[in-house]
């Protein structure tokens, strides 16, 4: 593979203006897709097979009028401080407010409170349940703002209105997170390379590379159903690695200029090496991305391969791009204050840490992973939920919302279960008392009622009210307990839907594909990692390495989100469960990021030792020539990530915190801590291959042993494993 890409990275340099030509032909007809091709995007929420989702498709064929899936508002009214809502005056003005909800667009029904009894028995709150012909995602700023509007005229004449419920989910938009992370990596790279030259071609590439993804998935867009949140991943994990990939390529380019070699030269000879690494380690990337297709939600399995559709362009932009560019750019790389070998100074921080680890690994390596453990304890108390109208902050509508029906209804009232009732035609209302008499007594629940059957008579639809609040085990214990019922009662079948329910049918898909998950992306990366480094104990470090970032990451999440450590410190106003899917979507980025950072790192360390330094040696020269480039590729990355951290929105501070908490653990305390102290102590055994195995696999080349001795003239060695090279 390294003479491939040496030969590649050549003539890319030679043909420059060709290949520019060929990638701006690229990015225009992307472009020109995006514009003329692309379609609405489809935020529907499913995943099949889920007791909730089956209910939910049960009712869009038997009773469409029941807009199963379509967003839901409630409306909350307090009567002011001393009266009652069904005193004449403070009740006509609740009406009008009902009138109002309904000629708003997009409402399919809105229940008038005083006719469904949805005022407390103090008479002091009240709401009106209003739901929407489409789904959430499908409403418009104009739909939202239209039910704000009303519920502001109201209070403008005195009475209490608040506004909660799914309808007011704002959709997902790119804020000005890209725009920092691009000027934060520029800072960087000015500093890592001292050139603006060198700094800007990184840069460049990625903004090629976004370019040309972004507008393909966009365009796909005409042809396939995808979520507005499809291109957000992959425009974040995106700029990221093309980052990250041209800074490696960079930085060996420049390495190879000291060196004295010619621009063309160099450009194919740091292709070739670093060329190679970076397209391991774009594959670690892809496969940890491809494979959220096995969590079976849809919405992720769009997430991932677009993400990793947006990485498979980054690597080719990296081996052909950027050669081509580097041709344009020359010597000027180096910068004006040299043009000639990198001070020996600039490495010399990187060599002073690797050594210091050296001489003292068993230590390094205890301290390192006791304080991961430390970290990691609280993910032992790990609760995975979906946020609700508790989690937003005390002073929006929602919260305030809530936080009445919780006070005049009890907990349980936020967190209404809509049961699903399946009977022979005609036998839906008699079936239906039968259902709610007996879901009446089961313990949890505070009120069931039939509210609704379908003109054929064979469904019916009923509303049960938890004694417990949405996010509680008893509620979820409820939803279980109920669908249980299914089948006892003589021709009813009994489903349960509604947020609460779809919550729990989520977490619960989300939890139990965690480890078939774990299970794909780590086996098949150990297999590629063995093929990379032709060896046992490097892949095993590897997976073990990234398994203690991930449970430090999530011990500091709960620590933060959850029990509320800190909180304060990052304006966070309520604590509660784990995001269900960011575990998920958590262990998928930082796998990929953690095997960018490993195959960085021991590539150069290999390579060292493959062309005769000896092992320990090896492990402080690899290191020094690796560790700035990881170390400037981690701050853009936790620089990227923490600045979601400042969002209001209590889930992008989590993702935020996350992922910054994540590459912070990975990178300096797994990557350029443990692994040096790990590799100093295994010594030559930690390139040890079975003999057998290592006849089997390919050798891929990718530290350029066989390239170096084609370019250098010299008698190529065959590759052997530890033991046979010990015997020799």
């Amino acid at each position: 593979m390294a003479s491939f890409l040496y030969r590649l990275g050549r003539f890319a340099f030679r043909r420059r203006w060709l290949v520019v030509g060929l990638w701006l032909a690229v990015l225009a007809a992307g472009v020109t897709g995006a514009a003329t091709l692309s379609g609405p995007t489809s935020d529907a929420f499913r995943i099949p097979g889920t007791p909730s989702q089956q209910a939910i498709d049960l009712l869009q064929e038997r009773f469409p009028q029941a807009s199963a899936d379509g967003a839901t508002a409630r409306v909350v009214f307090a009567a002011p401080a001393g009266q009652q809502l069904t005193s004449a005056a403070t009740k006509a003005a609740v009406e009008q407010v009902v009138a109002e909800l309904r000629q708003a667009p997009q409402v399919a029904s809105v229940n008038d409170p005083f006719q469904s009894g949805a005022v407390n028995q103090a008479g002091t709150v009240g709401f009106a349940q209003v739901t929407y012909r489409v789904a959430t995602q499908e409403l418009t700023d104009g739909d939202r703002d239209a039910l704000t509007g009303i519920a502001d005229r109201a209070r403008e004449q005195g009475l209490g209105v608040e506004v909660g419920g799914d309808a007011l989910q704002p959709q997902s938009e790119q804020g000005l997170g890209e725009v920092i992370g691009v000027a934060v990596a520029a800072v960087v790279l000015v500093i890592t390379f001292g050139s603006l030259v060198a700094a800007g071609l990184p840069l460049l590439t990625a903004l090629f590379g976004i370019g040309i993804g972004i507008s393909l998935i966009t365009a796909a867009t005409g042809f396939i159903d995808l979520s507005s949140t499809t291109p957000i991943l992959a425009l974040m994990l995106g700029l990221a690695v093309s980052i990250d990939y041209a800074l490696f390529i960079v930085s060996r380019y420049r390495h190879e200029l000291a060196d004295g070699r010619e621009p063309e030269e160099a450009a194919g000879r740091a292709v070739g090496t670093a060329g190679s690494a970076v397209v391991f380690a774009g594959l670690t990337v892809v496969i940890a991305l491809a494979a959220l297709s096995v969590v079976g939600v849809p919405v992720l399995t769009q997430m991932g391969l677009a993400a990793a559709f947006t990485v498979a362009i980054a690597v080719v932009i990296a081996l052909t791009l950027l050669p081509a560019m580097l041709g344009f750019a020359g010597r000027r790389v180096l910068g004006t204050r040299a043009r000639a070998p990198e001070a020996a100074g600039s490495t010399a921080f990187g060599t002073r840490w690797a050594r210091a680890i050296a001489r003292r690994p068993v230590a390094t390596l205890l301290i390192a992973v006791l304080a991961l453990g430390i970290v990691a304890i609280p993910a032992l108390d790990l609760r995975l939920g979906i946020p609700d109208d508790g989690t937003a902050a005390p002073d929006t509508t929602q919260r305030k919302a809530y936080d009445l029906l919780a006070t005049g209804f009890g907990a349980g009232v936020n967190g209404p279960l809509t049961v699903v009732v399946d009977t022979p035609a005609g036998a839906a209302k008699t079936t239906a008392e039968q259902v709610v008499q007996k879901i009446a007594g089961l313990p949890g629940v505070a009120t069931a009622a039939a509210v609704a059957i379908n003109p054929a008579g064979d469904t019916a639809l009923l509303t049960v009210i938890p004694a417990s609040g949405p996010g509680d085990t008893a509620t979820k214990d409820l939803v279980h307990t109920i669908r249980n019922l299914d089948g006892t009662i003589t021709g009813a079948g009994i489903g349960v839907t509604g947020l609460t329910a779809i919550n729990v049918d989520v977490s619960t898909t989300l939890a139990d594909a965690l480890i078939p998950y774990l299970a794909v992306v780590v086996g098949l990366a150990f297999l590629l990692l063995m093929l990379v480094f032709r060896s046992l104990l490097v892949p095993i470090k590897a997976t073990l390495g990234f398994l203690l970032s991930v449970a430090a990451t999530f011990g500091a999440l709960v620590a933060l989100f959850q029990w509320g450590w800190g909180a304060d410190l990052l304006g966070i106003e309520r604590t509660g469960p784990i995001v269900s899917y960011l575990p998920i979507i958590l262990i998928g980025i930082v796998f990929g990021l953690a095997m960018d950072y490993q195959v960085f790192l021991v590539t150069r360390m290999r390579e060292d030792y493959v062309h005769g330094t000896a092992p320990r040696e090896a492990v402080v020269t690899g290191f020094s020539h690796g560790a700035r480039v990881v170390t400037a590729a981690a701050i853009i990355m936790i620089s990227v990530f923490a600045g979601f951290i400042l969002a209001p929105n209590p889930l992008i501070k989590s993702v935020g915190f996350a992922l910054s908490a994540a590459v912070l653990f990975d990178a300096f305390v797994v990557r350029m801590t443990i692994v040096p102290a790990v590799m100093t102590l295994l010594g030559k055994a930690a390139w040890w291959l079975p003999r057998w195995l290592n006849r089997l696999l390919p050798n891929v080349d990718v530290e350029g042993e066989k390239l170096r001795h084609q370019l250098d003239d010299l008698p190529l060695e065959p590759v052997v494993s530890i033991p046979e090279r010990a015997q020799a």
